[in-house]
């Protein structure tokens, strides 16, 4: 169930406590994004996500940040090794997670070569409508459109990329809005009524 926090807001229990959630919820999570870097640096966040807490995803963010030459992809597409970054205590030292970073890049580039970008792919899966949970459990964890849209990148070269995180991507930059009803950011995006 939504939470009124002691600012007066009502916010879903995940962004209902910990400040730096909280913020992510309050200003972020859920805009919508289109461009190709902001894009790029979402899908590897949620790459690396897989298995750990959001929480810890954010709280090394701005180390991932410096890493990955601020998510630019062809920076990022140019790198030859990961090496280095396996003793950077402050990313998470998975290297299938940090080689991912690199293929997704280069992949992302290639979309360049087919005439489209990013943005242009993962908002094609935009659902016809979006859901209306009124409590935690009622948050879908993937969809037609995430498991579509997960095909379609794995077939492209991406990794990292199922359903889930598909999902948790869609939900992240606007594509579904899955804020609790009730909740004040609840139709913010402008994609979505409320």
């Amino acid at each position: 169930m939504p939470i009124t926090c002691d600012d007066g807001l009502v916010r879903p229990p995940w962004a209902a406590t910990d400040p730096l959630l909280r913020t992510y919820y309050d200003t972020e999570w859920g805009m919508p994004l289109f461009d190709e870097a902001s894009l790029f640096e979402r899908l590897c966040l949620e790459g690396f996500q897989v298995g750990l807490s959001w929480r810890l995803i954010l709280s090394k963010r701005e180390a991932f940040r410096e890493a990955f030459f601020g998510f630019d992809p062809d920076k990022v597409a140019a790198m030859e090794s990961i090496d280095h970054l396996m003793d950077n205590a402050s990313l998470i030292r998975n290297r299938q997670k940090l080689n991912a970073a690199i293929t997704n890049a280069k992949a992302t580039v290639a979309l360049r070569d087919e005439g489209t970008h990013l943005g242009e792919l993962i908002w094609s899966y935009k659902p016809e409508a979006t859901p209306r949970p009124r409590t935690a459990e009622e948050v879908p964890t993937f969809s037609p459109e995430s498991k579509a849209l997960a095909r379609d990148l794995k077939k492209r070269g991406f990794t990292f990329v199922g359903p889930v995180t598909m999902y948790a991507l869609m939900e992240s930059v606007g594509i579904v809005d899955t804020n609790l009803v009730g909740t004040w950011r609840r139709g913010a995006s402008g994609v979505w009524g409320d």
